[in-house]
């Protein structure tokens, strides 16, 4: 859920910081006092692409921030997503930053910590989805249009997508084996002299770590010998050593301890000491003594090192990677001179793998059309709710044949309306009407947010965001739409950008957009607004900007009717 969405020098606001709530929050203001700005802002949030457009005039960059609350599933979820990506994130709530630079680059954080854009994009579902009536359709395409049943059915791909992984991998093998003979002579050239490269080498594991190690010893071998020595003098060989002076006050203790007996523990802990610097001071003599300046062992060793870095760079980046490329190449020519039966051997588990695929495939296949015989119904009494005479169906096709076969399955999903009676069915992206494309968009997610939410029963609330989707209806229909977003807000928390009021009278939270000129400056404000000043919102939405005794009675109505 939102909890808090800051904007800093973003577009025509200087800075703002608005705090939401459960339920349905309303933003209302005159055309062009920037209502959208908060939903584009909130959606770079989530990972859209950014542009050095949005940065307001004179300032260096734009900063946009959030606050969400994450509870049951969704929590869980965002924080498997923080640590696969090395990211903190063990409470409830997740703070996003967005920092957009005048030179077109930016910077990306999730709980003030570094982070890039695509743990945003993966942050995303989890935190909030944005449905606006100019993206509708243009992302309404055929991946879109799986997804949304996916997930109305709750649909986990892993399974299927594994499957299909190992299928393709091994058919992408079997294809390689299978090359004409110049491509595999080729190959089987390189790859030959790839093995021999690296077997010459001899490499051994972490040996360019220890070499390193050896190098800068080597490198300044008269300093780390004067070091050892020097240190070896002060603990154990010198007149006033350490070892000396403490054989000294070991003398006096001894005395004192014939006088005194408890200070024999403290005589014992000298005597400890003792044996501990002079146990350091031999080992720094001994190592001393294993330093060898030589030059001639420090250029084998730099040119053991010129060979391996060579290496890396062509099969790295690290000794690791090369060892394993060895290893990969040597796999390769095996099945090269042993063709015939490794392909044999191929062939059948790609035939096993795709049984497999097409087993699993099979299962959710039956889910979409179980899910979509459910879902169209619901739909189809959600859009006759929102004042229309529509038909409704969701068409699941396609086949297990090999060419449809992808990661999420072989169906295709199309959505399909007669919004008038006596009407053929025609795709949903066929409709002309803008109103009638809003509320049928609206009947659609509405069903699928709230038969999702009921699947998952994690009482979370999730972040739904329409941006105008009540272009092109008003009257009855409005009020219908109204109803439908307060209905979706008992399960989810909805923000809506609507300049109807109809609508806005359901609101549970009730902001207003305003634009003012301040200093020679046009500012964007937002404050959330309720009682009297509601009232007046209201009556401007009805009557425009000159309010009338009449506007405002019925607007009294109205937010009363809806209470």
């Amino acid at each position: 859920m939102l909890v808090e969405l800051r904007l800093e020098n973003y577009a025509v606001i200087d800075n703002i910081a608005v705090e939401f709530a459960p339920g349905l929050n309303l933003l209302t203001g005159q055309t062009g006092a920037g209502k959208s700005i908060l939903i584009d802002a909130l959606s770079l949030l989530l990972g859209e692409k950014a542009s050095p457009d949005v940065i307001r005039s004179g300032a260096e960059r734009a900063i946009v921030s959030a606050v969400f609350e994450g509870e049951g599933d969704s929590e869980r979820a965002i924080s498997e997503i923080l640590k696969n990506n090395g990211l903190d994130g063990e409470e409830a709530s997740v703070i996003l930053r967005r920092e957009i630079a005048a030179g077109g680059k930016g910077r990306a954080f999730v709980n003030n910590q570094p982070a890039t854009v695509a743990v945003l994009r993966q942050l995303g579902p989890y935190l909030a989805t944005v449905h606006a009536q100019s993206e509708s359709l243009l992302s309404f395409d055929a991946a879109a249009r799986l997804e949304l049943l996916d997930l109305y059915a709750a649909i986990q791909l892993e399974a299927t997508a594994q499957a299909f992984s190992r299928w393709k991998s091994i058919q992408s093998r079997i294809e390689e084996l299978e090359r004409d003979e110049q491509d595999r002579l080729r190959l089987l050239d390189l790859w030959n002299f790839q093995k021999r490269e690296i077997e010459a080498a001899k490499l051994q594991p972490g040996e360019d770590e220890r070499l390193e190690i050896e190098k800068r010893v080597l490198a300044n071998a008269e300093k780390i010998y004067g070091a050892a020595m020097n240190a070896f003098d002060l603990l154990y060989q010198g007149e006033a050593s350490t070892s000396a002076s403490l054989r000294a006050a070991q003398k006096h203790l001894e005395e004192l301890a014939g006088y005194e007996p408890k200070l024999s523990e403290a005589l014992t802990a000298l005597e400890t000491a003792r044996i501990s610097i002079e146990d350091v001071g031999a080992s720094l003599r001994d190592y001393a003594g294993g330093i060898e300046a030589s030059p001639e062992h420090l250029a084998r060793v730099e040119d053991r090192l010129a060979v391996i870095d060579r290496l890396k760079r062509k099969y790295g980046p690290t000794l690791a990677d090369v060892i394993r490329h060895r290893e990969e190449v040597s796999r390769k020519l095996s099945e090269m001179e042993n063709k015939d039966e490794v392909l044999s051997k191929l062939r059948k588990e790609l035939a096993e793998s795709g049984e497999e695929y097409v087993r699993t495939a099979r299962i959710i296949s039956k889910k979409r059309y179980e899910a979509a015989r459910k879902l169209e119904k619901i739909v189809e009494a959600e859009i006759n709710d929102l004042a229309m005479r529509a038909s409704f169906r969701i068409e699941v096709s396609g086949t297990d044949e090999q060419a449809n076969w992808t990661a999420s399955g072989f169906d295709q999903i199309a959505y399909t309306i007669s919004t008038n009676p006596g009407e053929p069915l025609r795709p949903l992206e066929q409709i002309a009407s803008g109103g009638e494309l809003s509320r049928v968009m609206l009947a659609l997610k509405a069903s699928v947010e709230v038969g999702s939410a009921k699947k998952k029963n994690s009482g979370a609330q999730r972040t739904v965001v329409f941006d105008e989707i009540d272009i092109g209806i008003g009257g009855r229909a409005a009020e219908a739409v109204g109803k439908k977003l307060k209905q979706l807000s008992r399960t989810n928390q909805v923000l809506c950008v609507t300049h109807l009021p109809q609508i806005a009278t359901f609101a549970d939270h009730h902001y207003v957009i305003e634009k003012k000129q301040i200093a020679g400056r046009t500012r964007t404000t937002v404050r959330a607004i309720s009682g009297e000043e509601r009232t007046e919102e209201i009556a401007r939405m009805l009557s425009g900007a000159k309010l009338t005794d009449t506007s405002r009675k019925h607007a009294e109505q109205m937010l009363k009717a809806n209470a």
